[in-house]
Parts: structure tokens; C-alpha cells; sequence
């Protein structure tokens, strides 16, 4: 599993005014099918210095969240909400004005390089471009030499000649690289790093994770890292948000989360994971399932056909986020039933998904098959 050492200026206790603030953010988007609610009510605070992490399945939403916050999602997207960075909506800004904050205030680390970065274009006239979009008294020599810099900072070899290559004659992780030394091109308050390592072989995807960690040194950006990896997530971040059919499903400090979920998607993406700390062989415990359509969803809990603790009362409404403990929320019902050390086998055990399976249920405090069955909790 990849790791990620927390850089230099990581704060444990982030300032109280918030850097960038997303409240009640939906993406609608309008298909034949009908309409895609692929982002529902995403809120969230983001500290100077601080690294959020947000995990999910791939289609959770995390994704085009961030594109809709740097607005570049298509015009036929319908956005609602709002998002203001440093106190200033940019939702309700035009392109222009957003440009001037894209890249300067806020920048953006996508996951394929390849698309990210101009076919036509040598990699350094691309990153002497950036400085030169937000300082036009950078003259072309110096931007140049910005450039040599910034890949030397990432780890290009030979910085100096490959400035004036083209995007194609590097290998996929130094393309990576070209990208980070992009996003900190201009010092930039925010880091917005989607699945950075996606497509990457294991030995690179660490080394691309050092870069970040580099990058987040050197600009004191706050970050915001989508990824897949909930052990990057470990290794960094100081919040994270799990998000499940679009939604932020938990959320809280990472170590509360990590050794407490208390929800049962968050505890099944923990479960199927390997771990390094196992004295014996274990078997991964899967999540059955896929993630539900998004234009029609179930009704109740939208993880209610895939959870082992599904009861009746789980399809009556979709559980709103509660806070279980001080600045831990979760949106389930059933949320105390993971109190304590329940471990994803119990309940995501792949041999035994009925809970009215008295060895399923037993495993579970304040259980038992019967309640089950009925969908109503033991007095």
C-alpha cells in the first residue's frame, strides 16, 4: 500500500476561517434517461494548510465535485449551492473571473496527464505559460527558468534539455510530474489533486505521492486529495469524507474514521483492503454490489441493497449526516451498531450476507435474528 509522509507545514489545529467553504453543492446532469443527480448536497470547510481527503467508489461523485468547484463542467450541467473561496462565490462568476483564480488561487491535478497536458506544446512553453498567465511582468527568460525549476523541484532528470520536450516523450509518471509542477506554478492557496496516481504501477505511483508531498511543502497549499487509496489518505490527511451515490456518507478526523467507522460502507472499504499488520493470511472481505443508478435511485438509504445491515426502516428515508461523536458524522440509522471493535468480516463475511444467519448476527452487539428479520432494533 502506498504511503505519504505528512509534509512540513501539515497543521494539527487549522485556522478557524475556513479557505474554501461548499455548501449544499448538487450536479444535475440531463440524459435520455432523465436527470443524473451525481453530486447531492455536498458540504464541507477547508482550512489554510489543512489536507482534506475524500474516498468512494468510482461514480461516488468525488470527482466532478471538484470540477464543478473549478468550473469546468460541461454548460449543460445544472449546479446549485454554493462555493466560495476566500469569501467570494465562484459559482456565480464568469469564466473570465474564474480564470484568474484558476491556477493562482486554486489548482488542479487531474488524473490522466496525458489529456492534461497540450500534445502541440513543449512542457516547459506549458508551464512558462502559467506563470506568465497570472504575472505579466514575468518576462519569457525568466518564466523559462521558472519552468527548469519547477521540473528540477519535481524530479525531472535533466531538467534543463527536457524542458523543450513534448509531452509525448515522457513516460506516463513524468508526465505526472509535469502536471504537479504546473499545479504549483504559481504558489497556490489550494491544491486540488484528483486520483494523482490513477493508471500508475505501484513502484511510480509512490514516487509521484512524494512529489505531492513536495508540492504541498513548498507552496503551503491546503489540499484536497481524491484517491482511491485509503492508505494515502492515512498517511496525509488530516479529515477525510466518504462518499457513496453522490452524497458525503461520513466524515471526520482520519484516525476517528479509520479505527471507527460507523458507517458500513466506510468499514467495507476498510475491509477490502490488505493489511500489513495481519499475522495470518485473511481473505479480503468484498462490498457485493454496485453502486445504485443515479437516475433512479432505490428508495431509503441508497446503500441499503448492498448493506448487511439493511433493515425495513432503512428504506422509509435517507438517513440524514449525525454526529455519532464530536466532529464525527455519519448518515445510518443503524450507526451503533458499529460501536466498538466490529470488523468488516462480521458482517461483509462473502460466504454469509443474511443477518438472519444467527452467527452473522450474533457477531453484531445489540443483534440478534430476530430483530433482524422484523427490521426493528432490540429494546
Amino acid at each position: 500500500m502506498s504511503t505519504m509522509t505528512k509534509p512540513a507545514h501539515h497543521m494539527d489545529k487549522p485556522s478557524a476561517e475556513a479557505i474554501l467553504e461548499v455548501d449544499n453543492l448538487e450536479v444535475h446532469f440531463p440524459t435520455e434517461d432523465g436527470i443524473v443527480r451525481a453530486v447531492r448536497g455536498v458540504s464541507y470547510r477547508l482550512h489554510p494548510g489543512e489536507v482534506l481527503g475524500i474516498v468512494g467508489e468510482s461514480g461516488s461523485g468525488k470527482s466532478v465535485t471538484s470540477l464543478a468547484i473549478m468550473g469546468l463542467l460541461p454548460k449543460s450541467a445544472r449546479i446549485t449551492g454554493s462555493v466560495k473561496f476566500r469569501g467570494r462565490e465562484l459559482l456565480e462568476m464568469g469564466d473570465k473571473d474564474l480564470s484568474r483564480i484558476r491556477g493562482k488561487g486554486v489548482s488542479m491535478i487531474f488524473q490522466d496527464p496525458m489529456t492534461s497536458l497540450d500534445p502541440v506544446y513543449k512542457v516547459g512553453y506549458q508551464i512558462a505559460e502559467t506563470v506568465r498567465q497570472h504575472d505579466k511582468n514575468v518576462s519569457g527568460k525568466a518564466a523559462t527558468a521558472r519552468a527548469v525549476d519547477l521540473l528540477e523541484l519535481v524530479g525531472i532528470p535533466n531538467a534543463k534539455d527536457r524542458v523543450t520536450s513534448y509531452p509525448h516523450e515522457f513516460s506516463g509518471g513524468m508526465r505526472q510530474r509535469v502536471v504537479i509542477a504546473i499545479a504549483m506554478a504559481n504558489q497556490p492557496d489550494i491544491i486540488i489533486a484528483d486520483e494523482p496516481t490513477t493508471a500508475l504501477d505501484v513502484t511510480v505511483q509512490a514516487q509521484i505521492l512524494e512529489v505531492l508531498g513536495t508540492a504541498m511543502e513548498e507552496t503551503g497549499a491546503a489540499t484536497v486529495l481524491i484517491t482511491h487509496d485509503l492508505g494515502v489518505v492515512a498517511g496525509v490527511a488530516d479529515r477525510m469524507l466518504v462518499m457513496y451515490a453522490g452524497r458525503v456518507v461520513e466524515s471526520g478526523p482520519v484516525d476517528g474514521v479509520y479505527y471507527e467507522p460507523r458507517m458500513p460502507y466506510t468499514l467495507g472499504l476498510l475491509g477490502s483492503l490488505p493489511r500489513l499488520d495481519q499475522t495470518e493470511k485473511q481473505k479480503l472481505t468484498p462490498i457485493k454490489g454496485s453502486p445504485p443508478s443515479m437516475v433512479n435511485p432505490p428508495p431509503g438509504c441508497p446503500f441499503g441493497p448492498r448493506c448487511p445491515l439493511h433493515i425495513a426502516r432503512c428504506d422509509e428515508a435517507e438517513p440524514p449526516l449525525t454526529e455519532v461523536e464530536a466532529g464525527h458524522w455519519a448518515a445510518c440509522i443503524r450507526n451503533e451498531k458499529l460501536e466498538g471493535d466490529v470488523q468488516a468480516t462480521e458482517i461483509f463475511d462473502a460466504d454469509s450476507t443474511d443477518l438472519t444467519d444467527p452467527v452473522v448476527a450474533d457477531a453484531l452487539p445489540g443483534t440478534d435474528a430476530a430483530t433482524v428479520a422484523t427490521g426493528e432494533d432490540r429494546p
